[in-house]
Formats: C-alpha cells, sequence, structure tokens
C-alpha cells in the first residue's frame, strides 16, 4: 500500500511540473508509453523490478528505450533513481494517467463482454457513462466469454453487472434458498 501512495505522490508532482511547463499532453503520451512497454515486455519488467541490477544500467536501459521522452519524464526516471524507486515506475506511469484523466475531465470505462462491442454499442456506452457520470469517457473493451452474454460496465467505482452468467447465478441462487 505505501508503494502506491508513494506512487501517487511522484505522479501528482509530475503532473504538477508538467502542467507549470504546459507539457501535460506529452509527459501522458510518455507515460502510457512506459505502460504499454511495461506490460509487453517481461524482461524490462523484471529489470525494474530486479535489486540485483545496478541503476546505472537500469537507467541506461530506459533512456535507450524511451528515446523521444519529454525532459520532466527523464527527470523523473532520474529523481526515482536517486530515490531508490525505479520499481515504482509503471505505478507512478498508471497513477499519471488516471490523475491527468480526471484533472480532464475524462475517465476510462471498462466494458466486458462476451464478444467485441460494435461502433454502435460503444458510442450507446459512452453516452450512458456521460448520463451517469457527467464525465466525458474512454472505452475499454474485454472481452470474456464465460459471461455468456450482456455486459458488465465499470467507470471508476461504480460497476453495472448485466451480464447472462449475473442473471443465471442469481436464478441458481433464488432456488437453491426456497
Amino acid at each position: 500500500m505505501s508503494g502506491s501512495r508513494a506512487a501517487i505522490r511522484y505522479a501528482k508532482a509530475v503532473l504538477s511540473l508538467a502542467t507549470d511547463q504546459k507539457s501535460a499532453d506529452a509527459v501522458n503520451s510518455d507515460m502510457k508509453l512506459i505502460i504499454n512497454t511495461i506490460a509487453e515486455s517481461k524482461d524490462l519488467n523484471q529489470m525494474l523490478q530486479s535489486p540485483v541490477v545496478r541503476s546505472s544500467d537500469k537507467k541506461a536501459v530506459l533512456l535507450a528505450v524511451f528515446t523521444d521522452s519529454n525532459v520532466a519524464t527523464t527527470n523523473l526516471i532520474d529523481t526515482l533513481i536517486a530515490n531508490k524507486r525505479l520499481s515504482l515506475l509503471n505505478d507512478v506511469a498508471l497513477s499519471y494517467v488516471q490523475l491527468y484523466d480526471e484533472l480532464r475531465g475524462r475517465q476510462l470505462a471498462s466494458v466486458t463482454t462476451a464478444v467485441a462491442l460494435t461502433e454502435e454499442l460503444e458510442v450507446k456506452v459512452l453516452a450512458k457513462v456521460k448520463e451517469l457520470t457527467g464525465k466525458d469517457a474512454e472505452v475499454k473493451n474485454i472481452i470474456d466469454e464465460t459471461i455468456l452474454g450482456g455486459f458488465i460496465l465499470r467507470v471508476g467505482d461504480i460497476q453495472y453487472n448485466a451480464s447472462i452468467a449475473n442473471k443465471l447465478h442469481k436464478l441458481k441462487r433464488e432456488f437453491t434458498l426456497n
């Protein structure tokens, strides 16, 4: 838990600095790139988490991988290395993107469906999220065939489960209780 709190503090500091320097958009792009790269590269993630790899080697790898990074992003990496917190880089990036979206009045809506969302359904989901929260959202479609049909919508702390699997589970509970 303390790691995530530290990540949020670093993310807030970087966002404040980037906003002052009018580079918050560029840093947001850097943070999304960091998140995606770490998620796709198991080796990079292991290197960042490893206490055996020297900080200078980690820095060299990160600067080689993220060559076109904003100055604020590079300074964040330097600060994390100096404070021996480089293992938090992914968490800081995730926190930054979330804080940036909150600052811009946007949020991520996660929609789990049995099949991929059509453009028409995505528009309806975005309208419903805007109606419920008053904020614009970006839709992330997760495909999970085990829900059989329907959907599960998650926006922030709100979850709405309209899946067939959930309805069948409720029916099963009703029959077993009676």
